[in-house]
């Protein structure tokens, strides 16, 4: 529009305000591409009628379990032919399967070394459409695991404390969900210290029920082996007495005689007595694993202190101890042990659950893609781990960042510890080939925890240097729909402004399942348009929005620059019948709705 004194000059060409403003991300054409139907085997059918669309990378959809073994090799040498005839591109979504290991029943590894193997020949077979090149597959970080939900601190750096947090006990495997709770205490605190009037209740967050929990449970361990122990105690205690002369004048290896027959069943009491201590050291020695297992590298230390005393110490049982003496003083050193690892901070046995399926998740990937590049080197697919819908584990930027981050670890330890590369070199292939791909409508959904724009944008920009792949889904938030950009409230522009040159790069792939089943078309052109992407693929205009404009004949004027509704409207042919319908003239009324996208063209 233009302004010229009190009135306002509209623009009638094509493309004009009167259309949906594009997002302008300066994404083009041939950076973005379309997914075959998941349901469809007949990958060629897909990828030739997707191809009349006119994109120019197409994914292939394998999200089941099973359809990655339905699709015959003959179709994916086919489809590496069409490629290879017509220059497109291709990736693999592969099955949405769960790479944790993490079942109803708890955590089982059978069940993630079998998803392993599962994601391993999918990569293998990807490799089939593009022997000579790195085909991007992606997988989800997991499926169906629930995650933590998180409560919105106005104006936080970080996104607040858990209002639901999801806790694994890391010996079972079992899930557990720990909420917020209100306590009534004798004597409670605030924060600050100020003393919490009784009928108001102290409530707990989440993660101080976390570290509840972890300390009760490493309480009670140490309380059940006292208990065994203290029986054991009062059971000597009684046999002492009565073999007080035989400890005095018996030596190691010599033959006990007994004096009275108090003596002989004060010596079977003894007896009964050190079976109590075995099971007391036995549940020590378990403690103690569970303690090294799951304690932090400073608290190891402290572990490995009690460990050298306690050899030290059995040394010299071994050496003074005879038949009645030793166990009294294996009860002795069982003391020392008890009160040394009551020093030790209580091991994390419970954690949430995103730092659980991260160490689990960082495996098979890391695995997997070492297996792939073992077999195919430079021409390795790529592993391209996707954030599932929110609300579930490993779903946020962070959680994305901080398994792909493992799982490059995962992949250099491999890689060195096998002595096929050096740390250095490791570390490039790692970087080559795992990533993340960033679905833009499931960080969406992080609106029905009550986020906003801006923290969809700050998880973004946590992902976007391990960035390889997009995915295009529009929603409102609260649903796994999957519309066309621009019709729904993802931030879509803002979130290609914090991806960056990667997000630029990237393939960019259309899912709009929702689209194609109610408004049985193609979502190309609606997404070109709202992403203002240009028609051609080298990035020069014009843009999708404006490609009406190109419909005119031979004698319709000067194209977009001077079109004949110009001369029909403004010049000396002016007339009543040159008018639309719609203002009482005859020229046909306009072909387009408010709903279509491109305005009343």
């Amino acid at each position: 529009m233009a302004k010229a004194g009190d009135y306002t000059i509209s623009n009638i060409y094509q493309g004009s305000y009167s259309s949906f403003t594009p997002y302008n991300t300066e994404a083009t054409a041939g950076s973005m591409g379309l997914t075959t139907d998941p349901r469809n085997a007949n990958i060629l059918q897909e990828v030739s009628s997707k191809l009349s669309t006119g994109v120019k990378h197409i994914e292939i959809e394998a999200v089941s379990l099973d359809m990655i073994d339905q699709i015959p090799k003959q179709q994916m040498e086919e489809v590496r032919r069409l490629k290879e005839l017509t220059g497109i591109e291709v990736s693999m979504h592969g099955p949405v399967i769960d790479t944790t290991g993490i079942t109803q029943q708890g955590f089982s590894e059978l069940s993630r070394e079998g998803s392993e193997r599962k994601i391993i020949q999918t990569i293998n077979r990807s490799h089939e459409l593009d022997p000579k090149g790195n085909i991007i597959v992606n997988f989800h970080s997991a499926e169906g695991i629930p995650g933590t939900e998180w409560k919105k601190i106005p104006d936080a750096e970080k996104k607040g404390k858990a209002k639901k947090l999801i806790v694994v006990n890391k010996e079972s495997g079992k899930l557990a969900p720990l909420e917020s709770e209100k306590k009534h205490y004798p004597i409670m605190h605030d924060d600050k210290g100020k003393l919490i009037p009784l009928e108001k209740g102290e409530v707990l967050s989440p993660e101080v029920e976390l570290k509840l929990l972890n300390n009760s449970e490493w309480i009670n361990n140490l309380t059940n082996i006292e208990s065994f122990k203290k029986q054991a105690d009062e059971i000597m205690s009684e046999a002492v007495t009565p073999l007080a002369p035989l400890l005095t004048e018996y030596k190691k290896g010599d033959k006990i005689e007994f004096h009275t027959p108090k003596q002989e069943a004060a010596f079977q009491q003894l007896q009964r007595a050190e079976i109590f201590l075995r099971n007391v050291e036995s549940s020590f020695n378990a403690v103690y694993d569970k303690a090294y297992k799951y304690s932090n590298k400073k608290e190891k230390e402290k572990l490995k202190e009690i460990s050298k005393e306690w050899i030290k110490e059995m040394k010299g049982i071994e050496e003074q101890g005879n038949t009645l003496n030793y166990p009294m003083l294996k009860s002795q050193l069982l003391d020392k042990a008890l009160g040394q690892i009551r020093q030790v901070a209580p091991p994390e046995l419970y954690i949430p659950i995103e730092k659980f399926a991260t160490e689990q998740a960082s495996k098979t990937f890391g695995n997997a893609t070492f297996e792939s590049w073992k077999k195919f080197k430079d021409s390795s697919p790529i592993v391209s781990i996707e954030n599932p819908p929110a609300g579930f584990a490993l779903s946020t930027g962070e959680d994305l960042k901080n398994l792909v981050k493992a799982s490059r670890r995962q992949f250099v330890k491999n890689a060195v510890d096998s002595g096929n590369l050096s740390k250095s070199e490791a570390e490039k292939q790692a970087e080559k080939l795992i990533g993340a791909t960033w679905d833009v409508g499931h960080i969406n959904m992080i609106r029905k925890q009550g986020f906003e724009d801006k923290d969809i944008i700050k998880e973004t920009e946590k992902i976007a240097p391990y960035l390889k792949h997009v995915h295009l889904s529009d929603n409102f938030g609260f649903e796994h729909t999957e519309l066309p950009m621009g019709m729904g409230n993802v931030p879509t522009k803002e979130i290609m402004e914090k991806l960056g040159k990667k997000g630029f790069e990237a393939k960019k792939i259309i899912e709009a399942a929702h689209w194609w089943q109610h408004f049985k078309s193609p979502p190309v052109q609606e997404t070109f348009e709202a992403m203002g992407a240009p028609i051609y693929s080298d990035g020069v205009g014009p843009y999708w929005n404006q490609s009406l404009g190109f419909q005119q004949d031979y004698y319709s004027g000067y194209g977009m620059m001077l079109p004949s509704v110009n001369y029909n409207m403004q010049g000396s042919g002016f007339s009543m019948a040159s008018l639309p319908t719609e203002l009482g003239g005859q020229m046909p009324g306009a072909q387009g709705g408010r709903m279509s996208g491109r305005g009343m063209e």
